[in-house]
């Protein structure tokens, strides 16, 4: 198989498969293809929202330690290769195109998803590369994920828990925090971020307990936000301050989870240096996560798409509202979302606001975005290109700061447009 060919065979599976009710599938999938997982190290990270950062801080922290750290998320942001990466290396063309020829030669039908393809091929990857350890992301829920056919990794994280995909994983915190925390494994540990409720809290916890496992969470009274600022949030935690590369107050959030999970890595034989902890949460920075863009005008490019992260958004855009900026919003949502509580919650802070679709097949109908939001503030419904422009003009005209959201895929579409 050429580079084409592999993404014709990875693009020929769906999206999700055949409904799943077990972990029989991937673990044949697994079987067939040699059982990579069984050779290698995992932290397994589950959660609605908050995991890939997570996971940069840890895998990071661990990079700059000296381990060969497999980093795997999803989705991917840009291109698909952006979403299997050792270190900070992509797999390359030449070794997804061998690994997935064998995949293809192990796989006697179509059954499998994408996702599971595509995880297969990470783990032979990382395994041919002979990784350290490899810091995994969920793709949805935990108990049921694929991912999960992983044995007991050295430590389960789980970030903030919020309403999601709710259709697959129940309609209520309780329900999608079991979900989540089918990930803890027999005698291991879990880190459960600050950020979550209590009942969350309790059901992570009595699942350690069942299964032997060390639960830790961070507590409130070791620590503390600090103002935000347009180049990161400073915050202390247990008297020593820090502050995050990113933007959002859920960011140190984040990287006090990364720093309990960096720490009981050291526990585990990783030797972990706490300069190399504070250099990654200092220094990381991920795409379209409330991703500061230096320029003239400054854009801010997000793809949260669920309540929790519109909501956290708004925070972020309200503060720097404060500050004195105005913000000049493109936004576009898919029909799958709360698009009508997201378009109304940006659009009260946004001075205007340019509605979008086109970025996806299900994207939501500008015109019907319009009609929610001008109730709000100024808005108009017009292509991607004119959004942008538009967009970009106002803000220098006023010493305002660009804000396109709404949608992954439509913070997809302005990186590779904008930011090649």
């Amino acid at each position: 198989m050429n580079f084409n060919e592999c993404m014709d065979f990875i693009s020929s599976y769906s999206r999700l498969g055949a409904k799943v009710t077990d972990l029989s599938r991937a673990e044949e999938l697994m079987e067939r293809i040699g059982n990579p997982e069984k050779d290698l190290k995992f932290v397994h990270i589950a959660g609605t929202n908050g995991k890939g950062s997570t996971l940069e801080y840890i895998a990071n922290a661990l990079e700059l330690s000296g381990y060969k750290t497999g980093k795997f998320t999803s989705p991917f942001v840009t291109h698909y290769t952006d979403r299997i990466r050792i270190n900070d290396r992509e797999i390359d063309e030449k070794s997804l195109s061998e690994i997935c020829s064998f995949v293809a030669g192990h796989v006697a039908d179509r059954k499998y998803s994408q996702f599971e393809i595509t995880m297969a091929i990470a783990f032979l990857w990382y395994k041919k590369e002979k990784c350290d350890i490899v810091v995994l992301e969920t793709g949805i829920g935990g108990l049921l994920d694929s991912t999960n056919v992983i044995p007991s990794p050295l430590l389960s994280v789980i970030t903030s828990i919020s309403l999601d995909h709710t259709s697959i994983l129940g309609d209520t915190v309780e329900k999608i925090a079991v979900q989540k925390a089918g990930i803890i494994k027999e005698n291991s540990a879990v880190v459960l971020s600050i950020d979550n409720k209590n009942e969350v809290s309790r059901i992570v916890e009595e699942t350690a307990l069942k299964k032997h496992s060390e639960f830790i969470q961070p507590r409130y009274n070791n620590f503390k936000y600090k103002a935000m600022e347009f180049d990161g949030m400073p915050f202390i935690y247990k008297g020593e301050q820090f502050k995050t590369a990113m933007l959002g107050f859920h960011q140190p959030c984040n990287a006090v989870t990364a720093i309990e999970s960096c720490r009981y890595l050291k526990k585990k034989g990783f030797f972990v240096p706490e300069y190399a902890i504070r250099k990654s949460i200092e220094t990381t920075q991920v795409k379209a996560r409330v991703q500061y863009i230096k320029g003239n005008p400054p854009v801010i490019v997000d793809g949260g798409h669920n309540p929790a992260g519109i909501n956290t958004l708004a925070m972020v855009i309200d503060d720097i509202r404060l500050k004195g900026k105005k913000i000049f919003t493109v936004m576009g949502m898919v029909d799958s979302k709360d698009y009508k509580s997201g378009i109304e919650k940006i659009a009260r802070y946004s001075e205007k606001i340019f509605l979008v679709d086109g970025f996806i097949n299900n994207a939501v109908p500008s015109e019907k975005l319009k009609a929610i939001a001008e109730k709000y503030t100024d808005s108009q419904a017009c292509d991607f290109k004119s959004a942008v422009e538009n967009a970009k003009k106002l803000a220098l005209e006023n010493n305002g700061i660009v804000l396109l959201c709404g949608s992954l895929y439509l913070a997809s579409e302005y990186l590779n447009i904008y930011c090649m």
